[in-house]
């Protein structure tokens, strides 16, 4: 199961952090299709939020074809995204490079727009 963190001085809305880091769970196989989601009570229970936000957030998902809501059972999962399991060796380079960044001095703006960077480079025009 996913857990929320929510970052309230991110400036992003707070039902997009959670449509964000579903699709990440998605992304990195942590959630797959028939998992079940957290229900609305839980997520504000650990995050201190809003019920209605947590449902905007399962409704975003649903509209995009990536959850589905089972009237008195929950939200559960219809599909993965991408291929990039949780213990690929491609994330474990990327932490240890991470992990470099950040003992150069680098703070996490300064790394994310190195990574920003570097994704414009190799996946110019890519749709996704």
């Amino acid at each position: 199961m996913v857990a929320y963190r929510i970052d309230r001085r991110s400036g992003v809305a707070t039902y997009v952090q959670i449509v964000q880091q579903t699709k990440q769970a998605l992304r990195l196989g942590l959630l797959m299709p028939g998992d079940k989601l957290p229900t609305a009570r839980e997520v504000v229970e650990a995050t201190a939020i809003n019920p209605n936000t947590v449902l905007k957030a399962y409704r975003e998902l649903e509209r995009e074809g990536l959850v589905e809501a089972r009237r008195g059972l929950g939200t559960f999962v219809r599909k993965s995204l991408g291929t990039a399991p949780a213990d690929s060796p491609l994330r474990t380079e990327l932490d240890a490079w991470a992990a470099r960044a950040r003992e150069a001095g680098l703070d996490r703006d300064d790394v994310a727009a190195l990574f920003t960077a570097v994704l414009e480079k190799h996946f110019q025009g890519d749709p996704s």
